[in-house]
């Protein structure tokens, strides 16, 4: 047995037309479905929702339920909130400067982008609080994901053991960090 790939990802929404609307605007991803009920259809729990799916490229759904019914929504306030997050990777640096440029003019706040060395990243917000990164491949993401795969056992042992990060992946932020903060460049 062996799973295919993801089918989806849902998250929760405010505001299923606004969020289908922003996905659209932003993100250029096409509404290809919606599903509305008045009980969760697992559970059988009276619960009435608005689940909506949007296209992300290449077989990838992401989705979202509005559920009027329940408590506004919230963050987990023991988790950073640059911790739970969705990315979507694009094609190259020039896509992913295109897409900070459209995201800036729209009004939406950007961070980035971040060098991790393997791929690059800009970070924003959508409308519902959700942290979404888009990512490009580096130039040389074959090499450093050769030198990673060597290390992952080693490097998941030991903070298995220490709760310390490991420095055998150091050389992938190390120009970030060796930026000086007022350079504006260190990692996020």
């Amino acid at each position: 047995m062996k799973i295919d790939r993801i089918h989806h990802v849902a998250y929760r929404c405010k505001d299923a037309k606004e969020t289908v609307l922003w996905y659209q605007k932003m993100l250029k991803m096409d509404f290809v479905l919606a599903i509305a009920e008045d009980f969760v259809p697992s559970t059988k729990a009276p619960d009435p929702y608005m689940h909506v799916f949007l296209d992300a490229g290449q077989g990838n759904v992401l989705a979202f339920f509005e559920l009027p019914t329940q408590p506004p929504m919230g963050r987990d306030p023991n988790t950073p909130e640059w911790v739970q997050h969705i990315a979507f990777k694009v094609k190259d640096r020039a896509e992913l400067l295109a897409f900070k440029a459209h995201l800036e003019a729209q009004g939406v706040e950007v961070l980035g982008v971040t060098d991790h060395g393997i791929f690059h990243s800009i970070y924003f917000f959508d409308p519902n609080g959700h942290r979404v990164e888009l990512a490009c491949p580096d130039p040389h993401e074959e090499a450093q994901l050769k030198e990673l795969d060597k290390v992952k056992w080693e490097m998941l042992e030991e903070w298995s053991k220490t709760r310390r990060a490991p420095k055998h992946a150091a050389f992938l932020h190390a120009k970030e960090f060796s930026a000086s903060p007022a350079d504006g460049k260190a990692a996020s």
